[in-house]
């Protein structure tokens, strides 16, 4: 590993801990925003817009959180491998949780006028270019000190976070919307989960307190071989392991934003069905998936990375047209096995993607690049999903065409990954002295 020692098992447990409680809480933040986006934000900040209209301009705010991950991910992706891993994780945890802070305080349209949409996707530019720099270092903070035959696992461990913040959120939300009325919760209580933020960043800079810069980066450092202009250098010595990562994120965006966004829309607009029930399978399938990641992720250390990626990209193809079958029965079981196969099946490619995007690119390279695999793909996917989904199903009033472009998302990841390099079992080690 990089010409040093590897971190003993103990200090693994530690550091996978601060890897996975780190995108926890920025996913906690995310999943708050993306919840209200789907529930309140169209007559809090779109009140003169008819629902379905409303919820359209309030995932325009959401698609505003990934068109500025790549923000995040050049902007943190040269410091993480300029100034080190352990640097941007703290940086990136703080902003998140500031803005996530501050949209909780946004005062309604009807008190602010178009100023609040405003600071709102100000707020969520801010949001998305946190999360666009804390993944690749939550993944290469755990991947970078353990062992290569456990990479896949390692990786997995900030790969739970979109899960168990998913959880949180949701929790924190359910438990809000269940102790208040409509209207009190459209008038207040939508923001307790923003300003509970605050203490959960506070939690996450405890645990992270004493964490170590990984062997990579100090390997590279101690031999001033640190990449002078790293995003430069992954565009012009790297692009095709970047176009292989990129594609390989977006079927999985695209039915993580399905599953996890567009769901909570579905049941409670078009459905009109309770938010409680809403919440509660969006949980059950964050369930689900917090614990098949990382089963998922080992079996891709055994067999290989493309072999399982691939078993879920395909079986999810078919599963997103029982998916809507099941969600229009309108009976809460269904609904609930619905969005959590979906979410086991979507584990299947979520488990081994980090370790997957982390071993395309060399040390020197490899924060800015894991982070701009990781922050483009949002604009061609994750982030205008939602948006999409809505349009889609509101000019054709169909799931069919909405099945149809998930298909189609995830057969540009079968086809990047059919022309990947399979990369599990290859040392990291001979993958670093690229450019010496």
């Amino acid at each position: 590993m990089d010409g040093i020692g590897r971190s003993k098992p103990k200090s693994i447990a530690r550091l996978a801990a601060a890897s996975s409680v780190g995108t926890t809480l920025e996913w906690y933040d995310f999943t708050v925003y993306n919840v209200m986006a789907a529930l309140v934000f169209n007559a809090v900040f779109f009140p003169s817009f008819d629902p379905l209209a409303g919820t359209l301009l309030a995932f325009s705010t959401y698609a505003v959180g990934y068109i500025s991950r790549p923000v995040g991910g050049f902007v943190f992706g040269h410091l993480g491998d300029r100034r080190g891993r352990r640097y941007v994780l703290v940086a990136t945890l703080v902003l998140m949780g500031l803005a996530t802070f501050l949209i909780g305080l946004l005062p309604s349209y009807r008190c602010w006028g178009v100023w609040s949409p405003a600071l709102l996707v100000m707020l969520r530019f801010v949001q998305g270019a946190a999360i666009g720099g804390e993944w690749a270092g939550a993944v290469l903070l755990s991947l970078e000190h353990g062992a290569d035959h456990q990479r896949g696992r390692n990786g997995s461990f900030a790969q739970m976070g979109p899960a168990c913040g998913t959880i949180l959120g949701t929790s924190v939300v359910a438990a809000i919307t269940l102790s208040q009325t409509p209207a009190t919760f459209e008038s207040w209580g939508w923001r307790i989960p923003f300003a509970l933020s605050a203490v959960l960043v506070g939690f996450g800079m405890w645990v992270r307190r004493g964490v170590q810069e990984t062997p990579a980066f100090v390997g590279l450092e101690s031999h001033h071989a640190t990449a002078g202009a790293p995003v430069k250098d992954v565009f012009q010595q790297h692009l095709r392991p970047l176009l292989a990562s990129i594609g390989a994120r977006v079927g999985p965006d695209v039915v993580y934003a399905l599953l996890v966004v567009f769901t909570l829309t579905y049941v409670t607009t078009v459905l009109h069905l309770s938010r409680p029930l809403a919440l509660t399978a969006t949980m059950m399938g964050a369930a689900c998936h917090a614990i098949a990641v990382p089963v998922f992720a080992t079996f891709s250390d055994r067999i290989g990375r493309k072999p399982v990626y691939i078993f879920g990209t395909v079986f999810s193809m078919l599963w997103v047209f029982a998916y809507f079958g099941l969600m229009d029965t309108k009976r809460p079981l269904l609904i609930g096995i619905a969005v959590a196969v979906g979410m086991t099946l979507h584990a299947t490619m979520y488990g081994p993607q980090a370790a997957f995007i982390a071993e395309q690119f060399p040390a020197r390279v490899r924060y800015a690049g894991a982070s701009l695999a990781y922050t483009l793909t949002g604009i061609v996917a994750g982030g205008i999903a939602p948006l999409l989904f809505a349009a889609i199903y509101k000019a054709y009033g169909s799931t069919l065409r909405v099945s149809l472009y998930v298909v189609a998302a995830l057969a540009v990841t079968v086809i990047a990954l059919w022309h990947a390099c399979e990369t599990a079992k290859a040392p990291l080690a001979n993958n670093q002295q690229d450019g010496h």
